[in-house]
């Protein structure tokens, strides 16, 4: 018989506890006792209440959502559901695109450098002396020359030593974290590690996968070793996801002492890095986690930041002795990259036109972040020269959402910190902001102009 006490007592029981209360809840639920849309206590609360380990209750919760009995909204919490399993793809989609006259400055998007003329050259070229076989599937022989042509536009010791060999190549960073995933992740409850604000790729990659994803604590430098470290022992965890050369959404380089710090706890802990590197435009000053261990990590990049969103040409650097693994995992999700993008985007490596591009975004980019510092500068943001967005702390008087409303009504579009945040994390005061390449100077200046005014003003512009 399904215990309906809610919460239940664990004095007598002798299944496992993560049993114990989802059998309590399930009882509750549909007994009325907890109706739908009731809330229920976050994790780490209901875990103190009960005498047991957030993770237990973390477990539950999981269990509870892909049976459909719970729902998780990000940024809200954890709510009863109507019965209705939980979709595999969530509802919030990767790619904003704006379907109104707004100023649209959520998504990050590449500005036209004169790219499409550049990428039509190569397509030409490749036609005309390109000597590869459009017939078959793609195999390690065929995209040799587009993993080598990788490795030159990484660069020297940025990801460590590294050779073609180590180059497994995918539809994307996305497409490369996922790949990276599925190499790393096992067992019945797969856990993944990542900072407790973190781009919501790393949320989706996590329910397709059906992995629990544990935000750790940060600071200004990232995330903080020590609440690693807990996370590793409350929740155990194959796998750290993480930007460290520019994170998103709040421009955080890692200085080189917190990875080193980091690096030795995924050495102690067993624990594989997935280094996600495609919001760094400018020159890598820092090792990356690969650099540093390079039997452990995996980088990630991509030409969709630096060159051109329509090539889904993605790379990833498998740690040492991990390539050929991922190699077979990238081929039973896709084949392949198709040939043609194959040999375009080597092309526009190896005759130095993407590195022309990428030089001039950054141009671009720096321009437009020197445009936003001078604005708003005298409120707490933080940024970063080559990064094309700036993460804003609100002062008192906003908080996010409201933030975001007012902007609403004032045609400006923005992201709250809500958007970036696991379900039961906290969400830090603040928004992100990309710098809009598809609108002029003059209207960039005075949408962040009207922004900084309502700073000033939140009674009177707040919304009611």
């Amino acid at each position: 018989m399904i215990d309906t006490i809610w919460p239940p007592s664990f004095e007598s029981c002798t299944d496992p506890k993560y049993i114990v209360l989802i059998q309590s809840l399930r009882g509750a639920v549909r007994s009325g006792h907890l109706p739908v849309g009731e809330k229920l206590p976050p994790v780490r609360e209901l875990a103190w209440r009960l005498g047991i380990t957030p993770g237990t209750v973390a477990r539950a919760y999981k269990l509870a959502v892909e049976e459909g009995l719970l729902e998780t909204t990000v940024g809200r919490g954890t709510f009863v559901a109507d019965g209705r399993p939980e979709t595999v793809l969530p509802p919030e989609p990767l790619i904003s695109l704006s379907q109104t006259e707004d100023l649209d400055m959520r998504a990050v998007r590449v500005p036209d450098v004169g790219q499409d003329r550049v990428i039509r050259e190569a397509m030409a070229r490749v036609a005309a002396h390109g000597d590869m076989s459009y017939l078959l599937c793609p195999t390690s022989a065929t995209d040799l020359h587009a993993r080598q042509a990788v490795v030159n536009w990484i660069g020297p010791d940025v990801a460590g030593r590294i050779t073609a060999e180590d180059i497994v190549l995918t539809m994307g960073a996305q497409n490369a974290s996922v790949t990276a995933l599925q190499c790393c992740l096992h067992g019945a409850h797969p856990v993944i590690l990542t900072e407790a604000v973190t781009f919501p790729g790393v949320r989706h990659a996590g329910r397709l996968l059906r992995a629990e994803v544990i935000g750790v604590e940060m600071d200004a430098h990232g995330m903080r070793p020590e609440k690693l470290e807990e996370a590793l022992r409350r929740h155990g965890g194959q796998v750290l996801v993480t930007s460290a050369q520019a994170h998103s959404p709040t421009a955080i380089k890692v200085p080189l002492e917190r990875r080193q710090e980091i690096a030795a706890i995924a050495r102690r802990y067993n624990l594989q890095i997935i280094e996600d590197d495609c919001h760094a435009l400018g020159p890598a000053d820092t090792p990356s986690y690969r650099a540093l261990c390079p039997n452990r990590a995996w980088y990630i990049g991509s030409l969709t930041k630096s060159v051109s969103a329509s090539l889904r040409f993605g790379y990833l650097v498998a740690p040492e002795g991990s390539s050929q693994t991922a190699r077979h995992v990238a081929q039973s999700m896709f084949y392949g990259l198709p040939q043609p993008m194959l040999d375009i985007c080597a092309d526009l490596i190896q005759s130095g036109q993407a590195d022309e591009i990428r030089q001039r975004i950054v141009r671009f980019v720096n321009k437009r972040v020197q445009l936003a510092v001078n604005v708003l500068g005298s409120w707490d943001i933080r940024w970063r020269p080559f990064v094309p967005f700036i993460w804003l702390k609100l002062p008192h008087g906003w908080r996010g959402s409201t933030f975001v409303r007012a902007c609403d009504a004032e045609g400006i579009r923005i992201k709250s910190a809500d958007e970036y945040v696991l379900a039961d994390g906290r969400a830090p005061n603040a928004v992100r902001i990309a710098l809009a390449p598809q609108v002029s100077e003059a209207d960039l200046r005075a949408a962040l102009e009207n922004m900084s005014e309502m700073l000033s003003k939140p009674l009177q512009h707040a919304p009611v």
